[in-house]
């Protein structure tokens, strides 16, 4: 993260002295609104460019509308000798969050709904007289289980007759993966993660199927915009008259409506992946099931601390223990299917407590974009008390020949403290495994992940599953 120091301030107000200020450097696109750790306090500065928007939008009422409604995130006004650099004009302090996630790490459901929530609040925004100056992807964060808009600065005038300039930034981060999952295959959601700028539309329309042109919404908002850019790309007085056409209110609105509509009626089945039944198809007893939930229950509690990650949490069995002894929980899963489920059963249930996304820890989020720090890498964004990797040694052992201790490396780097659940080879499941290969894992064993977990844990309880075989432990760092 870049660091300011005083020698960065103009003349000006005066900036309190600090330890540290270290700007994001995520917020690098918007020298005028950039946001900031100070003291490990985030905050935002607003500078000479868009101070004029922001008191008029917070004037306007409609960003206390948009907070009353949850679709944009809270905040309060913070003194401006907090400021990073003296050539501020406001400081805001935006509610913390507990995990900052990206599009590539969302399930559909969560793609589609933070898709939703930009556009309702475009056409709130418009309504009011205001538009969004973008709408990238990486401007929605999940706060209680809902998607919420967090740049404070995206919204500006709406000038009369002027196109949604974000209307192609829309299409590329949300429509079109949302298109190609739903219409073609869910891996197709991987490419969000190697462009920052989402799909470029006519790399979409060659992957969609043909029939895809039969969908209105679709063919509007894809096939003839991607024709659209490619002409204007090519034609230097298209380009020029395009930048410069107009639309009337009434067509506007159409248009996001329209757009709207077409986002709703894409739906994709969680079904068909590895993982999707995997937690009703374990080696488990009932009677072991209930002494495993009641020994993770009894773990988490002496565990301590506030944030749990769930790794490997399937759909969510083991995350809503942890969250009903009142942790937050972040529930990662390397299948779309099984994160997708869990996603929509907590949406159903109403809970807040709980943030599926879909992460392979054998190959997690690493750092992307501008020096490969624009987008933060798993390990960089960790922060919680407890990790829980339950029935998921054996896989990443086994499957992808990670070694005991590289694991218990990962673990220790994650959080303090840390529960597993070791399986070992004599278990239905791991034996499976191993059936279509050979052993090549003589260290695989009781010992040897006590052995590995001691490098870098005090093993505080080690708790043997009853009917199972399998030991659950409670490892301190």
């Amino acid at each position: 993260m870049a660091r300011l120091s005083r020698t960065d301030t103009a003349p000006g107000h005066d900036v309190a002295a600090a330890g540290t200020i270290e700007r994001d450097p995520g917020s690098y696109r918007d020298p005028g609104g950039f946001v900031y750790r100070r003291d490990g306090e985030i905050l935002r500065q607003v500078g000479e460019t868009l101070v004029g928007d922001w008191d008029r939008f917070v004037a306007s009422g409609l960003a206390a509308r948009l907070v009353e409604q949850g679709r944009l995130l809270p905040w309060t006004d913070a003194p401006l000798e907090l400021a990073a650099t003296a050539d501020a004009r406001r400081v805001l302090r935006p509610e913390p969050l507990d995990f900052i996630s990206y599009p590539y790490e969302w399930t559909f459901g969560q793609l589609r709904d933070a898709a939703l929530l930009t556009l309702d609040v475009q056409l709130e925004a418009m309504s009011a007289g205001w538009t969004l100056r973008d709408a990238s992807a990486y401007n929605i964060q999940f706060r209680a289980g809902r998607p919420i808009l967090i740049d404070l600065l995206s919204l500006e005038p709406l000038v009369d007759g002027a196109p949604w300039v974000a209307y192609r930034q829309f299409c590329e981060q949300f429509l079109a993966p949302l298109a190609l999952i739903a219409r073609r295959d869910i891996r197709l959601s991987r490419l969000l993660r190697a462009d920052l700028d989402g799909i470029p539309l006519d790399l979409a329309t060659r992957l969609l199927p043909r029939r895809s042109r039969l969908n209105f919404g679709l063919l509007s908002h894809l096939y003839l915009h991607a024709g659209a850019q490619s002409r204007h790309r090519d034609n230097e007085d298209e380009g020029a008259a395009a930048r410069g056409a107009r639309i009337s209110a009434s067509r506007l609105r159409a248009l996001v409506t329209n757009l709207r509509s077409t986002i709703a009626g894409l739906h994709w089945a969680p079904a068909g992946t590895e993982w999707a039944d995997y937690a009703d198809n374990t080696s488990y007893t009932d009677h072991a099931t209930t002494a495993k939930e009641r020994l993770v229950r009894d773990l988490v509690t002496a565990a301590g601390g506030r944030l749990v990650w769930d790794l490997g949490a399937n759909t969510g069995r083991y995350s809503r223990i942890a969250a009903d002894v009142g942790r937050a929980v972040i529930a990662f899963d390397i299948d779309p299917a099984a994160a997708e489920r869990n996603y929509r059963a907590l949406s159903a249930e109403g809970r807040a407590d709980i943030l599926p996304l879909v992460m392979d820890l054998a190959n997690p989020s690493p750092g992307l974009g501008w020096a490969s720090r624009e987008r933060r890498s798993l390990v960089d964004r960790a922060n919680p008390d407890l990790t829980m990797s339950l029935a998921l040694v054996h896989h990443l052992a086994i499957s992808r020949n990670v070694p005991l201790e590289l694991f218990i490396d990962l673990l220790a780097d994650l959080a303090p403290s840390a529960i597993v659940e070791f399986v070992p080879k004599e278990d239905p499941m791991v034996r499976r495994l191993l059936a279509a290969r050979r052993d090549v894992f003589p260290r695989y064993s009781l010992d040897g992940f006590r052995e590995a977990a001691r490098t870098r844990f005090r093993v505080e309880a080690e708790s043997p599953i009853e009917d199972s075989g399998r030991t659950l432990f409670l490892l301190r760092r």
